[in-house]
């Protein structure tokens, strides 16, 4: 049996909660790579989703995928 030859990569995701309840998820280092969840653990769902598509689509045209290494994206609260 062929075993088939996976790679893994790691992508910065950028998940914001719009006016309206949703979920926004970004990956900026995929151009036009976002979706949306009504939840977080559904927009965590469709970014993953998408980041694949968009990555099959990039090895099927045979583009350059990109290798990030993401460090770390926080949110810091502050009072004036």
């Amino acid at each position: 049996m062929k075993k088939i030859k996976t790679t893994t990569y790691n992508f910065p995701v950028i998940i914001e909660k719009d006016e309206d309840g949703f979920f926004v998820a970004d990956c900026p280092e995929l151009a036009g790579c976002h979706t949306q969840g009504k939840t977080l653990e559904k927009a965590i769902t469709n970014i993953r989703d998408a980041i694949v598509l968009n990555l099959k689509v990039m090895r099927s045209e045979k583009q350059e995928i990109p290798r990030t290494q993401p460090v770390s994206l926080t949110s810091i609260e502050v009072s004036i």
